[in-house]
């Protein structure tokens, strides 16, 4: 089986178990009864007590294959898992008020002998009889030091979970000593820039570093390649366990993951219900607001009011932003598409107004509702813009791979006149580490910066 479906099994499994558990210490406990004062009071806590015994063993690591790989450490496991769950049951019962009284606190205690008989049986069972079939995982390893080939020889005994070393990348050329070039009776492949080259030619699936000081380019390369979409870990040095965390061990090896998915899916999702819901409430809001500012502009500047512009999204799709019309008509008729400046001569007296205060923004609530925006993410670019970044900035793509937004870290950090490499390293560290208290904070920034008008152009 492999490794997907065998978690999927064991929380189905587990769950089933618990409850088993809990039905059998009610036998027990009432001379082999059912009493429905007594049980209805468990029938209406099923589910949540469900639910803390699952999260309590994957605190203790029982959806973590790689943590229970022999029987002892199943019995570790569970042993921790199952005391956690009884000992929370007890405290809601506790909390949940008198309805529960009934709910037979011992048998609490004796369906912890039950559970753990369970839950450690059927897993003892599958690793004797059953087993998992590791997906293949090869493996490069950027370093030729000793760190390097200890990380290697660890990853040779763990050959069980699809490890397979494929080679060693040194650090410089220098270190590379002909063509049949080893280290630890594996082949030394090439030197950092031969990288992104053997990830595509060897089908490398994970890459380590083991000396990232030295090699942080080498690491951006990786990173941002779009030919070399692997996943890539880091030793890290002192410093960096002062700014991250440890993302996983190899032994006593510590390892840091550089690359990672962007967001939880759920929070997409989360973030897409508050984008449609608060769009849809500030435009009936704001509908006093988007009226007298389309007056204004058609008075003062004439047709158009809307202004409509391609820009690129999330995938690299493009799709049509609006704002209210800030320029004079025909603005890059003569120069073709460039960026605006502090003291743009384009922009009208009326235009400067909805600019500092972001009035000329507000339709891209349609932009959000539709759903080519959220609130909070990387500005969108114009195609001309894009095209040019990607060619001049490494690693530019990379901010398409979430939705672009009416605001983002960058802008209320940065301010408009920062260069477009500054807002990418805003973007990528928005990207990365997004979550509820960071995009609050964001649009909170947003209005202090619409009310006094800070960082306009």
């Amino acid at each position: 089986m492999r490794r997907t479906p065998f978690i999927a099994l064991s929380v189905i499994l587990d769950a089933v178990l618990v409850n088993a558990g809990i039905v059998l210490a009610f036998f027990t406990r009432f001379g082999g009864e059912l009493p429905a004062f007594n049980f209805d009071a468990y029938i209406a806590t099923a589910p949540l007590i469900t639910v803390i015994y699952l999260a309590s063993g994957y605190i203790y690591g029982l959806y973590e294959p790689e943590r229970t790989e022999n029987p002892w450490a199943v019995v570790r496991a569970v042993l921790a898992a199952v005391t956690l769950g009884a000992a929370l049951t007890a405290a809601l019962l506790f909390f949940a008020g008198t309805r529960f009284v009934s709910f037979s606190r011992l048998a609490i205690v004796i369906s912890w002998f039950y559970h753990n008989a369970l839950i450690t049986g059927w897993r003892v069972a599958f690793l004797r009889f059953g087993g998992i079939h590791w997906p293949e995982q090869r493996v490069l390893i950027v370093g030729v030091n000793k760190l390097a080939l200890e990380l290697a020889e660890e990853l040779g005994k763990r050959t069980r979970w699809g490890y397979k070393v494929v080679g060693l990348l040194a650090g410089s050329a220098e270190e590379v000593h002909g063509a049949d070039a080893t280290a630890g009776g594996l082949p030394v492949l090439g030197t950092p820039d031969d990288a992104a080259r053997i990830v595509s030619e060897y089908g490398v699936h994970r890459v380590i570093v083991v000396s990232p000081i030295a090699l942080r380019e080498l690491i951006e390369r990786l990173v941002l390649a779009e030919e070399a979409r692997v996943r890539v870990d880091v030793v890290p040095e002192l410093y960096e366990v002062f700014i991250g965390t440890v993302d996983a061990m190899i032994a006593d090896i510590p390892l840091m993951e550089i690359t990672r998915d962007t967001v939880p899916p759920w929070y997409s999702a989360f973030k897409r219900w508050v984008d449609i819901a608060f769009s849809a409430v500030l435009l009936t809001v704001l509908s006093p607001v988007l009226l007298v500012a389309a007056i204004a502009v058609l008075a003062a500047m004439g047709w158009p009011i809307v202004f409509v512009q391609e820009r690129v999204g999330k995938d690299m799709e493009p799709f049509n932003l609006y704002k209210f019309r800030t320029m004079i008509r025909g603005a890059e008729a003569q120069t073709g598409p460039v960026l605006a400046s502090s003291d743009d001569a384009r922009i009208t007296p009326l235009g400067r107004f909805l600019r500092t205060y972001r009035i000329d923004e507000l339709p891209q609530l349609v932009n959000i509702l539709r759903g080519d925006m959220s609130f909070v993410g990387p500005r969108p670019e114009r195609p001309f813009f894009v095209q040019r970044f990607e060619r001049d900035i490494p690693g530019y793509r990379e901010r398409f791979k979430v939705k672009p937004g009416v605001t983002g870290l960058a802008q209320v950090s940065g301010g408009y006149a920062t260069t477009p490499e500054r807002k990418l390293k805003y973007d990528l560290i928005y990207m990365y580490h997004q979550n509820l208290p960071m995009d609050l904070q964001i649009v909170i920034e947003t209005l202090r910066v619409v009310l006094t008008g800070r960082g306009a152009r």
